[in-house]
């Protein structure tokens, strides 16, 4: 063997064991070994970092920020709760309604964002029939991985299969190439989980509440709170002598003990402004705001305060906003919108805001944001909030500027912010965006599947469609969105196909499995093809190994004198049916800690799933694409 060979496979051999024992992260390691190959010659600088230009690394980071898009507007967890709610409360239908969702809605999206968006909905939903979530996430995680094959752009390995078809001169694979072999894996997998599911999977009949890993929504965080029975509607009229005063100068909260949340107003414009709500404009209170004839103030505070408030002020009080009231919708939108918002804060043990009341720590003025709430122990306290000492344990709920609340979510002396407050800034901006979302997704599929530009211009056009309509906040949330592991990881990896090309090793291989197996036949070879892919991808990432096998494919298939699709095909298929362990996929790793999971159970459940569907893979490739 060539020396330079030699020394290919072992920075190959080590980087794989690298990524199965997991102690550096994988992107971390892919760099390492473009390193290694650059210096010791085995790779030009030009060739190690041609993967950072590689359309397949632009168009995956591309489809994170459209798969950003569909998540902010909620238009994937609008899709997937109205699916799921078909199922009724039968537990088969709902297991293969879970399936079915989310691997329609992975052929298109991001699988690992997929699972993230649905897991809350599935575990509420079994928590809802009192059925053990166990039971239904590892069948969620194995059908986003299932899904992923339905598509060309599903999962990565099918991007790198067609680019590896592009390199040696054969035609790109369509955007549906992939559905035939991959509805037959995802129906495999369905029938496989359904039959098995009382067997394999954890029967315990008690749901666990500290699996949920369900962080309630905005709305559902001001449900708990129970603000309507607190807030009223004050109406300014004409003779009030609070018209053209700034809050600031009203004092509202330490001469009433009343707190303004919102303020409705008529042709009104200006920075801090939402348009276009029953024909007001909301606009942010804050110290400065000037109260304005007509306005409609949103305030919280004891009824009998609040009729002292008007008496004094010449104020028109509404009828009180109640749960099932019409206008509870109201209150969401002024406590959230795209400028404004709310968030669950804890004190920390040694918080200096312990034992202090919100007046005496100027909370107002020290992070610019309103205490409308207390949660002491499951009691709320929502009158004089100003007033009462604040004891370790107590969970606030303030509301604000998203900026000075993502400003506060950095704080980690005094408070702790609950929940991801970018992602839910990110999707308050991009509320009622969700119809345009969908066509932007409608309309990206629509170019790749007529092929009118490349698939990679397709992504890029709609990324840039979700920027420009808010259905993505910024490029600052943009980037944000992107997983650069996985990008880092692509491109380092895309030159070690270069190098076992360079010194031979491809051919090396290719030679080696021809000998050993070709005798008995192609469809031999492509069995072994999927053995040993399938076997890499339970312990590295499924794009590494597609990346490292595609190559050795196609040049065994040609040496054999067979067309290359189904080998390569095969070696899609195989690295993305990774169900044996937790550390697999992304998706397994993600439902482990909330489905209270072993290691063992996903060897239960996923290997002989793994045995089941690579025994039908193999049968039908060569049916679907023939040598």
């Amino acid at each position: 063997m060539d020396p330079q060979m030699i020394l290919t496979f072992t920075i190959l051999l080590i980087t794989t064991v690298l990524f199965i024992f997991g102690r550096f992260r994988t992107d971390i390691v892919a760099l390492g070994s473009l390193l290694a190959l650059t210096l010791t010659g085995i790779l030009t600088t030009g060739e190690a970092l041609a993967g950072f230009s590689n359309p397949i690394v632009i168009m995956i980071a591309g489809l994170f920020v459209v798969g950003a898009g569909i998540f902010q507007t909620g238009l994937a967890r609008v899709v997937g709760k109205q699916l799921l709610k078909v199922a009724g409360n039968n537990e088969t239908k709902l297991l293969i309604m879970i399936m079915l969702v989310v691997a329609f809605l992975s052929a298109f999206i991001s699988n690992t964002g997929t699972v993230a968006v649905l897991m809350p909905v599935v575990v509420l939903l079994s928590f809802e029939l009192k059925i053990n979530p166990a039971k239904f996430l590892i069948p969620l995680a194995y059908a986003s991985s299932l899904g992923g094959v339905l598509t060309l752009i599903g999962t990565a390995p099918n991007l790198v299969i067609s680019q590896t078809l592009v390199q040696y001169g054969y035609g790109r694979l369509s955007f549906f190439d992939f559905t035939p072999i991959g509805a037959i894996a995802l129906f495999t997998g369905i029938i496989f989980i359904v039959l098995v599911r009382n067997f394999l999977l954890p029967n315990d009949k008690n749901p666990q509440n500290s699996a949920s890993g369900a962080d309630l929504s905005l709305d559902e965080l001001i449900d708990s709170y129970h603000l309507q029975s607190n807030i009223y509607r004050l109406t300014i009229s004409p003779e009030s002598e609070m018209i053209r005063k700034s809050l600031a100068e009203l004092k509202l909260p330490n001469t009433y003990r009343v707190s303004v949340i919102g303020i409705e107003r008529k042709h009104t414009t200006g920075k801090a402004v939402i348009h276009g709500y029953n024909g007001y404009s909301n606009i942010i209170p804050g110290p400065a705001t000037v109260i304005e004839e007509s306005d409609i103030l949103y305030v919280q505070g004891a009824l009998d305060q609040i009729k002292i408030l008007c008496r004094e002020n010449q104020l028109k009080l509404e009828d009180t906003i109640t749960p099932n009231s019409i206008e509870t919708g109201s209150i969401h939108k002024q406590l959230i919108n795209k400028y404004i918002g709310i968030a669950e804060v804890l004190l920390t043990p040694n918080s200096n805001l312990v034992n202090h009341s919100i007046e005496e720590i100027h909370f107002r003025e020290k992070y610019n944001l309103n205490v409308i709430s207390i949660n002491r122990k499951g009691h709320y306290i929502q009158k004089d909030v100003s007033k009462k000492k604040l004891l370790f344990g107590d969970a606030l709920l303030v509301q604000g500027n998203w900026k000075d609340i993502e400003l506060l979510s950095k704080d980690n002396q005094d408070v702790v912010v609950l929940g991801q407050t970018s992602k839910h800034a990110s999707m308050a901006a991009a509320s009622g965006k969700a119809p345009m979302a969908a066509l932007i997704m409608l309309f990206m599929l629509g170019l790749m599947t007529l092929e009118i530009v490349p698939p990679v211009i397709a992504v890029l056009i709609s990324a840039m469609f979700m920027l420009i309509t808010g259905c993505v906040r910024n490029m600052d949330d943009a980037y944000r969105t992107i997983n650069w592991e996985s990008v880092i990881l692509i491109a380092a990896m895309l030159p070690m196909a270069t190098a076992l090309e360079k010194t031979g090793g491809v051919a090396f291989l290719s030679e080696t499995i021809i000998q050993k197996i070709g005798i008995y036949g192609p469809l031999a070879v492509l069995a072994g093809f999927y053995i040993m892919t399938t076997a890499f991808s339970q312990f590295i990432s499924n794009t590494a190994t597609a990346v490292i096998f595609a190559p050795i494919a196609i040049t065994t298939a040609l040496s054999l004198g067979v067309h290359p699709l189904p080998f390569l095909m095969t070696v899609a298929v195989s690295a993305s049916m990774a169900f044996a362990t937790p550390v697999a996929s992304p998706t397994n790793a993600l439902v482990m800690t909330a489905g209270n999971y072993k290691f063992s159970d996903f060897v239960k459940v996923g290997l002989p799933l793994q045995i089941v569907i690579g025994i039908v893979m193999i049968l039908t490739l060569p049916m679907i694409y023939p040598f």
